[in-house]
């Protein structure tokens, strides 16, 4: 779930610009190596296109079935092991990365419902998992954006 959230929230605003953690070839590469790929640069416009599609299905922009292209070619294979029943999931490599986002989205939303969210904070483009009991958590980073918001609240009261 952590490499899905690093994939969401690649694309920050950092003082009022976009910056794109898979925009640049070189720092692209080292983001999925550090999150099990390979790098390659069909890999990369893969992993594009499937965060682009992860954040319009998050915010409510499109229907999940847009996640359906994504995992054309995909296989589940069942395998009995000593522990029991194991599913391994057969794809194209350049295509595995891709697919664990989705099926970590997928298990997201079937263990954690609701619980993946964008921001509160319209000037945010990052996205939270909230893991609090109350299920009320609203800011990617309550020392950022939660303490901006409750600062500006604070100041239409006073004024």
């Amino acid at each position: 779930m952590d490499a899905l959230l690093d994939l969401l929230n690649s694309r920050p605003l950092i003082n009022g610009e976009e910056q794109d953690a898979l925009g640049d070839p070189a720092g692209a590469r080292r983001w999925a190596r550090e999150h099990g790929g390979d790098g390659s640069p069909t890999e990369l416009a893969l992993l594009r296109k499937t965060r682009d599609a992860l954040r319009d299905v998050v915010r409510g922009e499109c229907s999940p079935t847009a996640l359906g292209p994504l995992l054309e070619g995909v296989h589940q294979i069942p395998e009995f092991t000593s522990d029991g029943l194991q599913w391994t999931v057969e794809t194209p490599p350049h295509a595995r990365l891709a697919v664990e986002m989705v099926l970590a989205w997928a298990a997201t939303e079937q263990h954690m419902p609701g619980r993946l969210r964008p921001c509160a904070n319209d000037e945010c483009q990052l996205f939270l998992l909230d893991r609090s009991r109350a299920n009320r958590a609203r800011w990617c980073s309550m020392a950022v954006c939660g303490n901006r918001e409750k600062a500006r609240r604070h100041y239409e009261r006073t004024r």
